[in-house]
């Protein structure tokens, strides 16, 4: 069964969840032709594995703290996201997320056809 998306026009509530952060999962919240967006949720500890996508990507942290690890140009590099900060992501770039602490994160993607 397909979760269900925002309707064009439809508010979204992306507040930091506070005390819910423990028991919610993380979420598409609307899908277009070319673009995605998400609620990424991750505990402490808990890790988003490496991939990549095709298209931009910005990672907008919402609440707790997150690592991104960003591999390129044979490289690892990592960046610290607090509360707040946001971080833009080519396209093509192999990346992972860790939770710090637990944390959510608004995601989205250029999604390219």
């Amino acid at each position: 069964m397909a979760l269900p998306h925002a309707a064009p026009a439809q508010p979204i509530d992306v507040a930091p969840l506070g005390a819910a952060l423990g028991s919610t999962q993380s979420s598409a919240l609307f899908k277009s032709a070319g673009l995605e967006v998400m609620r990424l949720v991750l505990p402490a500890g808990k890790v988003f594995p490496a991939h990549k996508v095709d298209g931009e990507i910005t990672l907008h942290c919402l609440e707790g703290t997150l690592e991104l690890s960003v591999h390129a140009d044979g490289q690892e590099r990592r960046q610290r996201l607090g509360a707040g900060q946001l971080c833009y992501l080519e396209g093509g770039v192999t990346h992972a997320v860790t939770g710090l602490t637990d944390a959510s994160a608004l995601v989205t993607i250029v999604l390219r056809r």
